[in-house]
């Protein structure tokens, strides 16, 4: 029988480190977090579950993260679509691009989003000048029911203080996921599944629903289970573009930094197991998911 050889020696010492290092950066924190909760009796922990304003922010965060790991996932396949298929002057400048969440510290996407979007801003001051226009014609003879606030309520903008800004960062935040874990299948696609499909009669749109997209799902259901972890999690851009008003406006990360400002560390720890418990069903669900889709591939092939 052929020796096998290793391209990294000694697999012993390799394996051992790292589980040592997974379990030092990822095991033993999470552990923590789960022993500085167990500090509260179970009424205590439902106590602060349940709190309104607990509710409130984990409805908030949740409903929000959602909302956006959807949008990412329809827009986040067209742009991988794009920067993979479709040659274009700018291609290799706007594929970098996409990265820059990554490397952007969350407060600076926060402070650009609120510059543009926030009542003061570029953008969400549009509505407030438009209204200051509108008012100076009904003055010079303009219709008077047409500039009436009442016409005018469209033009504030939901972006300032909402949980619309909230969305949209979150968007921003979670697109390369989407984009980064479907790339490369479409990268490594090969075209004459295509022209086959094409040979057979089926048009643009069958080729991509019964032929691509099947090929690809595995990716882009990962990139979209990313995309809304990594979403819930978000603190330093959200803050910033929200009103954080209790019951309202504020996420969850933020009632734990209140928590831990009021020293009840174990209330903000139990609310931190709480969106690690979502976090981890969502990923063994899309792994379950995605799991399923391959071996029904294997099965058909």
């Amino acid at each position: 029988m052929a020796r096998v050889t290793r391209v990294i020696p000694g697999l012993p010492l390799t394996l051992g480190y790292t589980l040592f290092y997974l379990s030092l950066l990822v095991l033993l924190p999470l552990a923590g977090l789960v022993v500085k909760t167990t500090q509260l009796s179970w009424h205590e922990f439902a106590a602060t579950i349940v709190d309104p304003v607990v509710v409130a922010a984990f409805k908030l965060t949740v409903g929000a993260s959602v909302i956006a790991a959807a949008i990412n996932g329809v827009f986040g396949l067209i742009v991988a679509w794009v920067l993979v298929r479709e040659p274009f002057f700018g291609r290799r400048f706007f594929d970098a691009l996409i990265d820059l969440p990554f490397a952007l510290p969350t407060a600076v996407a926060g402070i650009t989003f609120s510059a543009l979007y926030l009542k003061d801003g570029w953008i969400g001051g549009l509505g407030d000048h438009i209204v200051a226009a509108a008012n100076l014609l009904a003055a010079y003879g303009g219709h008077p029911d047409l500039f009436s606030p009442g016409a005018l309520s469209w033009l504030d903008l939901p972006f300032s203080n909402t949980n619309t800004g909230i969305v949209i960062v979150l968007v921003f935040v979670g697109l390369p996921f989407v984009v980064r874990t479907v790339q490369p299948v479409l990268q490594e696609w090969d075209a004459e599944f295509e022209q086959a499909a094409h040979s057979l009669g089926a048009n643009g749109w069958t080729t991509f629903r019964r032929v691509i997209f099947p090929e690809i799902f595995p990716a882009w259901l990962s990139g979209v289970a990313l995309a809304f972890a990594r979403a819930i999690g978000e603190y330093g851009s959200v803050i910033f573009i929200a009103s954080n008003i209790p019951g309202k406006s504020q996420i969850v990360p933020l009632q734990i930094v209140i928590k831990l400002d009021e020293f009840q560390t174990p209330q903000a720890t139990a609310m931190g197991v709480v969106l690690l418990v979502i976090a981890l069903l969502v990923l063994l669900g899309i792994n379950g998911i995605e799991f399923w889709a391959r071996h029904r591939q294997l099965a058909v092939a």
